[in-house]
């Protein structure tokens, strides 16, 4: 009988076995040294690395935006302050869709929809964590309506910050300017990091040209925040610094008496001291409300700014180009005596109009009927036309065109706010340049005869006739125009004066000749038949003026101008300037009213109103001393 075949192996398993085990045991002291590695790794050799990184998840960096400078008229009158407001904030990092977040607080009536694209890119151009405030300024309504539907929407919340106000509304808006939301080309311009947590800027004038001072610098805020991103604990800050404070050189009292005076006209005022340059008035009517910028002006508001027929929103005081009209014959007399080619003791007979030698076209004066027999003096105070046609002439156009260059006109004044126009002062050079067809580059003579008595191409703004006419007064003295008068550090509490910046002044005229161009002005007002004599009644200082007219269209040679039947659009403008006292100049003053049609009717009240409020003050203030400290910091908000 054979044997029986061996079932199990047992030496055989216990060999299996005993490979199992070891295979396992090294596999497991393999996985127990990688973690032990991977433990030290963490733990000791990358600490501070790994540590740095989770206080990073849990610790948020909130930047603190600084309070803005104020800004202060010469007298410490607040212009503008900051005001405790709720804005509404968003994270860009806390939303899952923006697009989605915006649209729904635009349903929610918390954000315009004409604004949710352009909300969106700005948003999008910042970083993922930061808060951009999307609405300023918010109301109780509005604030009650959110703290509803605050839970659906994470990432959005109200905080509350400052907001720019304008106390006195719209008054010198468009020397003040206003805020506007940053959009991505301000954050393109800006620093970032100086700019952290800002959300609005300056847009124009005063506010944007000085926006480097204004600003300040941020501050910032270590917060700890749980995992839905809501701040638990402060753990350290930094506070911001104030923005610098400034100190205009207008005068509220007559900015306000200047505004009242225009108001319901279209036109511009601005008051220079002739001594330094400062501007004491800067008016542009109709004016607009700096304050509706500051909340976030609705795109039906500004469109319905930007169709308004008056325009608003232009600063004609900056911009604003007129053709100068008679208000530059002193001028134009002061530059023929001083050149020898009409004495001030020249006379010639006024019948009414003025033709060029062996030409019939005549070129008529304002009065038809002719003033007589007229020597400088007397051609200034009427204001007789034909007399300024054959003074042209006689000088020529280059030396006029030199002449109005070096009173400033045709070129910037250099005042510390942008968007300035440059005016024009035409010439031969000037025609040939701009003008293609051959026959009309030539410069003709009857060219000259209008450039006369500021009209044709010569086009001015009030902001230079008023240098112009500064410069008058202060004989010869020029100055650059100024808005600003000091930078005051709102924490120490010192000031910064601007010393007044020289132009090269007017030399080689004599005594003689500015001070008959001087009594002329002066016969405008208080002569007998000066153009502007109803001005002096009841003046308290003496005043030097000139008044003007600029024709908006030509009227025909056998035609005549009849203001009653012409549309108010299509009326001359009226213009008038002036400075006072006469032997002690402190303001020199340029008006136009768009389509007024006299200047001695219409703009000179204007003027008389701005000189006697800014002289009345002078009589009874100390210059150049702000407001006491108290007064100062009470605008202020922290």
């Amino acid at each position: 009988m054979s044997p029986l075949p061996q079932i199990k192996d047992t030496w055989q398993e216990q060999r299996l076995t005993t490979v199992r085990i070891i295979a396992c045991s090294v596999m497991m002291l393999l996985l127990i040294s990688l973690v032990i590695t991977r433990l030290a790794q963490l733990q000791v050799s990358g600490y501070e690395y790994y540590s740095a990184q989770s206080q990073g998840n849990r610790i948020r960096v909130r930047p603190v935006p600084p309070p803005r400078g104020l800004i202060y008229d010469r007298n410490g009158a607040v212009l503008a302050e900051n005001l405790p407001a709720w804005h509404l904030e968003i994270t860009a990092e806390q939303i899952d869709d923006l697009d989605d977040t915006l649209q729904r607080l635009a349903a929610a009536g918390l954000l315009e929809t004409e604004a949710v694209e352009t909300t969106a890119e700005l948003v999008r151009s910042r970083r993922r964590f930061d808060a951009v405030a999307i609405r300023r300024q918010l109301s109780d309504e509005e604030v009650a309506r959110f703290a509803v539907l605050q839970p659906y929407f994470p990432g959005v919340e109200i905080r509350a910050g400052l907001a720019r106000n304008y106390p006195n509304g719209n008054t010198a808006a468009h020397a003040l300017g206003y805020m506007g939301a940053m959009n991505v080309d301000d954050k393109e311009r800006l620093d970032p990091a100086a700019y952290a947590g800002t959300s609005y800027i300056g847009k124009i004038a005063i506010e944007r040209s000085y926006e480097m001072e204004l600003h300040g610098q941020p501050g910032h805020n270590d917060t700890l925040v749980n995992a839905h991103g809501r701040v638990i604990q402060v753990l350290q800050s930094e506070r911001s610094v104030p923005g610098q404070d400034l100190v205009l050189t207008l005068d509220l009292p007559s900015q306000q008496a200047a505004e009242l005076a225009l108001a319901g006209k279209r036109g511009a005022a601005v008051a220079l001291d002739p001594n330094n340059g400062e501007v004491l008035v800067f008016a542009s009517s109709p004016p607009f409300d700096p304050n509706s910028f500051t909340g976030g002006i609705s795109t039906t508001e500004y469109r319905a700014l930007q169709m308004d027929h008056d325009q608003p929103l232009f600063n004609r005081a900056l911009r604003g180009r007129y053709p100068p009209g008679s208000t530059i014959k002193p001028i134009l007399g002061l530059a023929a005596m001083h050149k020898g080619t009409t004495p001030h003791n020249h006379k010639m007979f006024c019948r009414g109009y003025y033709s060029l030698p062996g030409k019939t076209h005549r070129y008529r004066d304002w009065k038809p009927e002719g003033h007589g027999m007229v020597d400088m003096e007397q051609a200034i105070a009427q204001s007789c036309d034909t007399y300024f046609y054959e003074l042209a002439v006689d000088l020529g156009i280059d030396e006029i065109e030199q002449t109005f260059r070096m009173f400033g006109l045709g070129e910037r004044t250099g005042i510390d706010i942008g968007g300035e126009s440059p005016g024009l002062v035409p010439g031969k050079a000037w025609k040939k340049a701009n003008f293609r067809n051959k026959g009309d580059q030539v410069w003709f003579p009857g060219e000259t005869v209008i450039t006369g008595i500021g009209q044709g191409y010569l086009l001015s703004t009030p902001l230079q006739l008023a240098e112009a006419t500064a410069v008058v007064a202060a004989r010869g003295e020029r100055y650059q125009p100024m808005l600003v008068k000091a930078v005051r550090d709102p924490v120490t509490g010192t000031s910064v004066m601007r010393e007044p910046l020289p132009k090269a002044p007017l030399e080689g005229i004599s005594d003689a000749n500015w001070q008959l161009t001087i009594d002329a002005m002066r016969e405008v007002v208080s002569g007998t038949r000066g153009t502007a004599r109803a001005l002096n009644a009841g003046a308290k200082f003496p005043i030097a003026g000139k008044s003007g007219t600029a024709q908006v269209f030509s009227v025909g040679q056998d035609e005549e101008y009849d203001e009653e039947e012409i549309a108010e659009r299509m009326r001359d403008h009226a213009l008038f300037v002036a400075f006072a006292p006469v032997d002690d100049p402190q303001i020199a003053v340029a008006v136009i009213v768009e389509n007024g049609g006299s200047g001695s009717g219409v703009a000179a009240p204007v003027a008389r109103v701005i000189i006697d409020t800014y002289l009345s003050g002078v009589a009874t203030q100390e210059p150049e001393k702000p407001a006491a400290e108290p007064v100062m910091e009470a605008a202020r908000l922290q």
